[in-house]
């Protein structure tokens, strides 16, 4: 069972010699990293909430037993789906991870697409009190809309700038300010300025543009439904999916159990993933423009690897 984790800052000296790179989904990031990674002698550590989960595999588009072989790969498969994970932990093990890289000698490259975790590790996570299951179960049966207005009564700063399609990020909030009895963003505030941002100038976005991102979307999502999607998902409804809800926000899953429920077709399944996961991109661009300051680097459609890895290495000089 995996336990709460005290809430601890980032150490800038730790995070010294990292390499930081973010982005939406299907943008490139996990072939760049592999590259960059053989290239200098790194390690990748996975910034992906989802692949975090054993057994989701297919869906969160871990890398394969074959790119796990040329490249170690930390904080993938770390918890079982009926365990919770959040921030605090992804911290402690991201902490753990990059001692160890280092004490080989070799580059931590930080890779994924989660915000709050880059922004955990960058930045610092405050000191908001754990979750609170019961708390957690009575918010879950609110309607999101009702949530978002008593997010924007009491604390207008974070409504103004949370994702408030995220019903986990909403939850979360209002949660810390019943708890507190403070807003949400006075107590990040509070714990950013104690805060020393890691001395590593290598903390990249990387991007593309949009009909490019929309075609890779596309072939990815056609891809994961010829490797097995719906089986995987029909499987993992064995081991407790449907009872995490987190890992049932995850792209992909819950359209399909919704298919495997017989609410949509599978042609019509396909291409709402494409249409969730197009639109997911898009927030996500959004949140890391306004949340992190990224060096960005937009990706050519037919660039190649290796001319893109030399440039990230030109950037870490």
């Amino acid at each position: 069972m995996a336990k709460e984790i005290p809430q601890t800052a980032p150490s800038a000296d730790l995070y010294s010699r990292c390499i930081f790179l973010a982005g939406p989904t299907a943008v490139g990031k996990s072939q760049i990293a592999l590259r960059l990674a053989e290239k200098i002698g790194g390690e990748i550590i996975s910034v992906d909430s989802m692949q975090v989960y054993r057994r989701l595999d297919i869906g969160t588009a871990k890398p394969t037993a074959a790119e796990r072989e040329r490249v170690r790969h930390h904080l993938i498969d770390v918890v079982d789906l009926t365990e919770p994970f959040d921030a605090a932990q992804f911290v402690r093990l991201a902490n753990a991870a990059v001692a160890e890289i280092q004490a080989r000698g070799h580059v931590p490259i930080f890779c994924g697409g989660t915000g709050l975790y880059f922004k955990a590790i960058l930045e610092g996570l405050g000191d908001a009190p754990s979750a609170d299951a019961r708390l957690r179960t009575e918010l879950e049966a609110v309607p999101l809309a009702d949530l978002l207005k008593e997010l924007a009564d009491r604390d207008p700063a974070t409504y103004a700038k949370i994702d408030r399609k995220n019903p986990r990020r909403v939850i979360r909030a209002v949660e810390v300010i019943r708890l507190t009895g403070k807003p949400f963003s006075e107590q990040r505030a509070e714990w950013k300025s104690k805060v020393q941002s890691p001395k590593s100038k290598v903390i990249l976005g990387l991007t593309r543009e949009v009909a490019d991102l929309r075609g890779r979307i596309d072939a990815r999502v056609d891809a994961m439904f010829a490797r097995g999607l719906v089986e995987e998902t029909r499987q993992l409804l064995e081991h407790g999916l449907a009872q995490n809800r987190t890992a049932m926000q995850a792209l992909g899953y819950r359209q399909v159990v919704e298919h495997l429920r017989g609410e949509r077709s599978l042609p019509e399944t396909v291409e709402l993933v494409k249409i969730k996961t197009r639109q997911f991109a898009k927030r996500q661009m959004t949140w890391f423009k306004r949340q992190l300051n990224l060096q960005w680097l937009e990706l050519e459609p037919a660039g190649e690897l290796s001319s893109m890895v030399e440039q990230i290495i030109g950037s870490s000089s």
